[in-house]
């Protein structure tokens, strides 16, 4: 049925329903529906952790992917002493790049964002640690000009990080950092090609070279193209390891994979790994699908993992998720991952001692009294201009965003990544002169649904645009909007006295298909609040809970 089709079917339904008060064709007091536990998929073997989000440590010495739930793709992991810290690619989320930290690999909480002036969308990153800095290498095109990688750095995990510096590697991603035999610094990129850095590791030294042929699947295989991309290194022995991915990093689920090379040199020749490849899904069956863009990392006793990125069975929606994998050296010199089902719990890492490593904290909450600044923590405006953050104003309790565009096409909405299959969330918008805001499940300005508030209108968004079939006359100023994702169906219920009665919104959307595969973008569905128009939206008493 075309969207045309749809349109005039409903103008039908709503003819057939035109003698009704308007409250009972648009929905009625309501408790909000919750998943029906006979046909849900089960989520039994994760713990429950803040707001029942999902949590990977079962607290028994045994963890289950993902380590790092919801849109947390490309991880680059620092081990520093026995801490350990992570990032992402951030795309257009600003205040980006959130640094995570651990003890165990297991439970991870963020630290807070690193970058905050806008270059545009941020993909796969390099964090590493040099004669005492930290550094972390990204890749942009600001304003959508040609791809570079960018510099910053901090003398402290914390913070406060430098703006970036541009390196001026032209049309590059993907950057790896590796000190050479020689005590140079190099950066790796998709390719697989490699440049020679300046000792401060804020300039080049050298051209870009071709550094490494990658070896070659199976012409057969069903992928989504060659792509090697992700390159990371590291020296153990006598040996340089360079971890690849190859494969396409969305498209077919048997596509991305892991490979390994070695060198003595970081100049080659490299070798390929004979056990190549290392990980990759191959079959729609498995849990976890396009696997790959890996790290390995020394665990607190020594042992050998490996992170990484894929997609949940069904859940597309949710973005790349971060997976931890045991690692085992070969007496060859060689390594396996050796996680096998990654649906079933497995051994988490152990201290040095032998013994169980205490857990730290995990997560975060996601519910916000807007009495603190949560921006990059949580809160992260999608595709914003540089002067974007002044909309946005702490009240104490309160945040009051100011109006900008006509639509959430082009209103920079503010958006909350999620990590869970389902969840509920509801906010109290209340708005200013001739604002517009509302509840969104947005993933880019191509594509979102959600319930918005006119001063005298109520709208539906579907297929990215407003469906004016769905538009009931109805003045607010203040009304508390809720948000039911039930396993990617969404119902929306709204309420004009604080909560204590609700309307269920008319028509709940399906929002499975809403991911990589058909809008592009490398992006997640996430939890949004737009405002437009002349005037502003001040949200009140957010609140999250995983069902």
């Amino acid at each position: 049925m075309t969207n045309q089709s749809r349109r005039n079917a409903f103008k039908t339904i709503l003819a057939s329903t035109a003698a009704l008060p308007a409250a009972q064709v648009l929905g009625q007091p309501a408790t909000p529906s919750r998943p029906d536990p006979a046909t849900a998929t089960a989520t039994a073997t994760w713990a429950r952790g803040i707001e029942g989000q999902r949590k990977a440590d079962l607290g028994d010495g045994r963890y289950v992917n993902p380590i790092v739930s919801g849109d947390h793709p490309d991880p680059t992991i620092l081990k520093d002493g026995g801490d350990y810290y992570m990032t992402f690619s951030s795309f257009f989320s600003y205040p980006g790049i959130v640094i995570w930290h651990s003890t165990d690999l297991v439970n991870w909480a963020p630290v807070g964002p690193a970058l905050r002036k806008p270059l545009g969308t941020i993909w796969a990153l390099d964090l590493c640690k040099h004669d005492g800095r930290y550094f972390i290498y990204i890749p942009a095109a600001p304003d959508g000009n040609t791809w570079s990688i960018y510099a910053i750095w901090a003398d402290r995990i914390e913070g406060p990080w430098s703006d970036p510096v541009d390196l001026k590697i032209a049309g590059c991603i993907d950057p790896g950092h590796i000190v050479g035999e020689d005590g140079k610094r190099y950066l790796f990129v998709n390719g697989i090609r490699k440049i020679r850095l300046t000792d401060d590791g804020l300039a080049t030294d050298g051209k870009l070279e071709e550094a490494y042929k990658p070896w070659r699947y199976p012409e057969d295989w069903v992928v989504e193209n060659f792509a090697p991309e992700g390159p990371k290194l590291l020296r153990r022995g006598d040996w340089f390891y360079l971890v690849t991915a190859v494969g396409g990093t969305a498209g077919p689920v048997t596509g991305h994979m892991v490979i390994a090379a070695r060198s003595k040199s970081v100049h080659g020749p490299w070798e390929h790994c004979p056990r190549n490849p290392l990980v990759r899904t191959t079959s729609t069956s498995e849990p976890w699908w396009s696997r790959g863009h890996a790290t390995l990392v020394e665990g607190p006793a020594g042992d050998w993992w490996m992170v990484y990125h894929g997609y949940e069975n069904g859940y597309r929606t949710l973005g790349r998720q971060t997976l931890l994998e045991p690692v085992e050296w070969m007496d060859d010199g060689w390594f396996r991952a050796r996680g096998g089902d990654l649906s079933q719990p497995l051994p988490k890492p152990r201290g040095k001692d032998g013994r169980h490593i205490e857990a730290g904290r995990n997560g975060q909450p996601l519910s916000d009294d807007f009495t603190r600044d949560r921006f990059g923590m949580q809160w992260s405006f999608h595709d914003p201009k540089p002067d974007d953050m002044d909309r946005a104003r702490y009240l104490n309790p309160g945040l009051r965003i100011q109006g900008k565009g006509t639509s959430p096409a082009d209103s920079a909405p503010l958006t909350c990544g999620v990590g869970d299959r389902s969840y509920q969330a509801d906010v109290t918008l209340e708005l200013e002169n001739q604002a517009e805001a509302g509840l969104l499940l947005f993933y880019n300005h191509k594509a979102f649904v959600g319930v918005g508030f006119a001063p005298d209108a109520i709208k539906t968004w579907e297929y990215a645009e407003e469906q004016p079939w769905m538009r009931v006359k109805r003045a607010t100023r203040s009304v508390r909007v809720r948000l039911t994702n039930a396993e990617n169906v969404v119902t929306f219920h709204y309420s004009y006295d604080g909560g204590r009665s609700w309307l269920l919104h008319g028509l709940r959307m399906e929002v499975s298909g809403i991911h990589h595969n058909v809008f592009g973008g490398f992006l997640s569905l996430k939890v949004g609040i737009y405002c437009v128009g002349d005037g502003a939206v001040t949200l009140r008493d957010f609140r999250y809970r995983a069902l």
